[in-house]
């Protein structure tokens, strides 16, 4: 598993941390002294246990890292669980009768004593000195019987490190950790000598091997404890200036958001940036919201607007606005990996399964359906819809696929091809992609060990893996004879796999009803109680991997086995207000979206040694998100209202170095599909960005599916890779990415696709430009009179579409056939006119040279408004007085407009978001 950089802050507090008000009062009496005191004595004669002692012993001294034995390979034939999860495992190792690890008779003469003491060479050298307490008490456990874990012994329960947080004032300061284990049977030892420990920045704070912490630069972090299954972060924070606790100025925090930072920021004396201007706050709000550029005419139009409340009036606007229902949906099928080459082989119309999927979440998006409506419409979905059966399926189905008045996917209850998928057919990758797409945590690494930075075993992975162990794709057995029938009837019943889907796609095109496969879940089979058939039934549960019951990850065994469905009691947990992930996860991506870091980073990493930065902001965002049924909307608001996400990007001295308290804004660079669709948006004229605001069919942003194969991104598809669109192929939102790279700064400055956007004819802002100066080539009388003849039918063509695509929805056949005429008549009109023109000779208008003077009043207008479509302000006196001059001294004019937006648009001001 890679390694990965954790960085942290001061409130990431777990229940388990605080030191409870029982254990304050306690008699100290009552906690077990430190296995270094009580080994240190030769005298003593206490019996070390397995669990409590030896296996966390041998996690200290690196026996069971990743390095040494913890390794999948072992080391020298000698092979331990990770971190010393597997308790049975490790004894059996250690106790192997033939690799006398172990020597009962006489315990010094023992490897596992003799190779630390490097008495006999060992690869791992000297681990332990004679006679130190770590040889005493593995001696004294080998003299004992070397016995493992017994029935009876008491479990694990919680660790509890204090202090529970740590303020230093200066570099060099130390601070000891003392750590405390609760077991079920009452009692409480101080484990710190046998606790690991890290810090997840050593340059705010180094932590030795004994629990030392001591402080570095200003700033704050997270030291983590490890013991048997706790992992308890302990907050470390140093101020960053002398402006902490009283002395910090007074900062307005009018939302909750906004009191949870800056109570933050006052710990570290981190004084906020000031808010940003309006021209900075419209750019950043509408990239971020709906993925585009706002257009010349709404800036002006917001810059003169005197309202107080014109910013969230705004956020609002923009949240009811085609953009945000398609660049979210985009976001979503992000995280639930709609990936159209997994999909390929799922349905006869190969084409439509990732767009329907799209198109699903879009529709719920834009009606702001609760985020847990939609996770249960995809988590629990099955191809058929209750009650429905497999001949009323197969006819919807159809009906939507050959586009029948009133029959739509987004419709239906379901979206089933989250389970459909070809890298999710067995259920340890569904245990992956739904931990990964609804927890935000990865837990791949306890498929096959302990997670090294959280509380999961591989043990939790195989118990959690039973509720997707039933859930199946293909053809639905209860309706095998019915599917055959209908592929009988179709003359393809000698046809399998691609050649009788590519058989079947035929057909529905033709307007014939065709088959398709199911994702669904079968019934459990019942307990036979037969004794003569036992045997047999527990091998076919065995080959179907069907077990009677399930754990929910760190909460309740589930009895499965009576459950219709055992992704039931999925939903219902991601619903309770315990679940410690579900709304969180979701909470932590939209913040990440917007500051381009998670209150918890990486935003789809959440585990116990991950904590987030602000944890009480975290919590509050959960929390209202859950109470507030999971509004996603909602969500934004509270966000983007607050000042914290309204700040300028421009620092101060005392939070210049900030990167993860969120007091000023961190410029990034656009998502790849929000940054090419700028691009386009920004060369195009007014009347062409407006349609691109208002229309999505050729917008980046609204690409349903990755994928090489996906013909609907085909001229996208090398800009989008090279800028980091998600390949959507893997667990980890690091498949999209906004790093630069000498490809992108090519593309930007030489690819024809950017060249053609800023030279496209009739659309472009330089074509626009060239009209108002005379220096558009005008096509002869015939040409424009064919033109005019083109545009108006090729309008009345657009009604006549829309209006059969409204009565494909309604029942009224009559009055679709009527309308499909009419379009068909359009269309053949528009040909014969394109003929004609063709025939005629004629040229469309082009752009020609002009050399003429331009006034200085146009001049400026000009200018202003190429740096309000690309960068959404206007431009300085200097910016000016540098444009006006080098249009002024180009010979072409229309040779100085181009290098004037190919300049605008290749600065990092408009490839950033800030």
């Amino acid at each position: 598993m890679k390694s990965i950089r954790m960085t942290g802050c001061f409130f990431s507090l777990l229940a388990v941390i605080s030191l409870p008000a029982t254990l304050e009062a306690a008699d100290q009496a009552d906690i077990k002294q430190p296995v270094n005191q009580r080994f240190s004595d030769p005298a003593s004669t206490e019996v070390p246990q397995f669990q409590q002692h030896v296996v966390p012993l041998l996690g200290k001294l690196g026996c069971n890292g990743r390095a040494c034995h913890g390794s999948f390979q072992g080391k020298g034939d000698f092979r331990l669980s990770l971190f010393g999860y597997d308790f049975t495992m490790d004894h059996q190792q250690l106790t192997d009768k033939d690799a006398e690890r172990i020597n009962l008779k006489d315990a010094a003469e023992s490897l596992i004593i003799q190779k630390p003491l490097n008495e006999i060479e060992h690869e791992g050298g000297k681990r332990f000195e004679k006679d130190s307490w770590q040889h005493r008490l593995l001696l004294s456990w080998v003299k004992a019987g070397a016995n493992g874990v017994p029935k009876e012994a008491p479990k694990f329960e919680r660790l509890i490190v204090t202090p529970d947080a740590i303020q230093f004032k200066k570099e060099g300061e130390t601070v000891s950790l003392n750590a405390i284990a609760v077991w079920s049977d009452g009692t409480r030892e101080d484990v710190t000598p046998l606790c690991r420990f890290q810090t997840n920045n050593e340059q705010i704070a180094t932590i030795s091997e004994e629990g030392l912490v001591t402080a570095a630069k200003p700033g704050d972090t997270h030291v983590v404890a490890f013991y048997d299954a706790g992992v308890i972060p302990v907050p470390v924070l140093q101020p960053v200036s002398e402006q902490y606790g009283d002395k910090y100025p007074q900062i307005a925090a009018a939302t909750a958001v906004d009191k949870h930072v800056v109570n933050k920021l006052q710990k570290l004396g981190m004084v906020p940036a000031d808010k940003c201007d309006d021209a900075e706050f419209l750019r950043r709000v509408s990239l971020d919201i709906s993925g585009t550029l706002p257009a010349p005419h709404e800036i002006e139009a917001f810059l003169k607007n005197t309202s107080p409340d014109k910013r969230s009036q705004k956020i609002d606007e923009l949240l009811e606005s085609p953009g945000y229902a398609a660049w979210w949906a985009t976001k979503l099928c992000d995280f639930t990996q709609n990936n159209y080459d997994d999909l390929v082989n799922v349905s006869p119309v190969r084409e439509r399964p990732s767009q329907d999927w799209y198109d699903w979440i879009k529709k719920r998006v834009a009606n702001n359906v609760g985020y847990d409506k939609i996770t249960e419409g995809i988590l629990l979905a099955t191809s058929r819809e209750k009650g429905e059966s497999f001949e009323e399926f197969t006819k919807n189905i159809n009906a939507i696929y050959q586009d029948k008045p009133g029959t739509d996917i987004t419709d239906r209850d379901h979206m089933p091809y989250y389970w459909a998928r070809r890298d999710l057919r067995n259920p340890d990758d569904r245990v992956l992609g739904f931990a990964y797409t609804f927890l935000g945590i990865r837990i791949q690494c306890a498929q096959c060990h302990k997670h090294p930075f959280d509380q999961w075993t591989q043990n939790d992975f195989k118990q959690f893996r039973g509720f997707f162990t039933r859930v199946n794709f293909g053809v639905n057995p209860e309706s095998k004879t019915e599917y055959a029938a209908m592929v009988d009837e179709l003359g393809a019943d000698k046809l399998r796999g691609n050649q009788l889907l590519r058989e079947l796609s035929k057909e529905v095109k033709k307007g014939k009803d065709v088959p398709f496969m199911e994702v669904y879940v079968p019934k459990a089979r019942p307990a036979n109680k037969n004794n003569k058939n036992r045997k047999n039934q527990n091998k076919r549960r065995r080959n179907a991997q069907t077990p009677d019951t399930a754990k929910l990850l760190g909460a309740e065994v589930v009895q499965i086995n009576e459950l219709d469905d055992p992704r039931t009691a999925l939903m219902e947990w991601l619903r309770r207000e315990d679940n410690p992930y579900f709304a969180k996860a979701f909470v932590n991506r939209v913040w990440a979206s917007y500051f381009n870091r998670g209150i918890i980073e990486p935003a789809d990493d959440l585990n116990l040694a991950n904590p987030p930065s602000n944890g009480p902001l975290l919590d509050y965002l959960s929390r209202e998100f859950i109470r507030r049924d999971f509004d996603m909307k909602w969500l934004h608001r509270e966000i983007t209202n607050s000042d914290t996400y309204q700040r300028s990007w421009q620092t101060n001295k005392t939070n210049e170095q900030d990167e993860v308290n969120f007091s000023h804004y961190i410029p990034h660079r656009l998502p790849a599909e929000v940054l090419y669709d700028a691009i386009h948006q920004a060369t195009a004229s007014d009347d062409a960005i407006d349609s691109m605001k208002n229309s999505l069919s050729d917008r980046a942003i609204a690409i349903a599916a990755s994928g090489t194969r996906n013909r609907a991104m085909r001229d996208q598809q090398y800009a989008l890779t090279i800028f980091g669109r998600s390949t959507r192929e893997n667990n980890c939102d690091c498949d999209r990415s906004v790093d630069p790279s000498l490809l992108q700064t090519m593309y930007i400055k030489n690819d024809n696709d950017v060249y053609s956007a800023i030279n496209r004819t009739n659309s472009s802002w330089l074509f626009q430009v060239g009209q108002q100066l005379g220096a558009v080539q005008k096509p002869n009388a015939q040409k424009e009179q064919m033109s005019d003849r083109l545009e108006k039918l090729q309008k009345q063509a657009k009604v006549a579409k829309q209006r059969v695509a409204e009565l494909r929805k309604q029942d009224d056949k009559q009055k679709l056939q009527q309308a499909q005429k009419r379009f068909k008549e359009l269309n053949g009109n528009i040909r014969k006119v394109r003929q004609m023109a063709s025939k005629a000779g004629n040229s469309p208008a082009k752009l020609q040279s002009f050399d003429g003077p331009i006034s200085a009043e146009k001049s400026e207008e000009i200018i202003t408004n190429t740096y309000l479509r690309s960068l959404s302000r206007y431009p300085t006196e200097d910016e000016i007085a540098s444009a006006r001059k080098y249009l002024g001294d180009s010979q072409n004019k229309i040779d100085g407009l181009y290098d004037l937006i190919w300049a605008v648009i290749n600065t990092k001001e408009f490839m950033l978001n800030h």
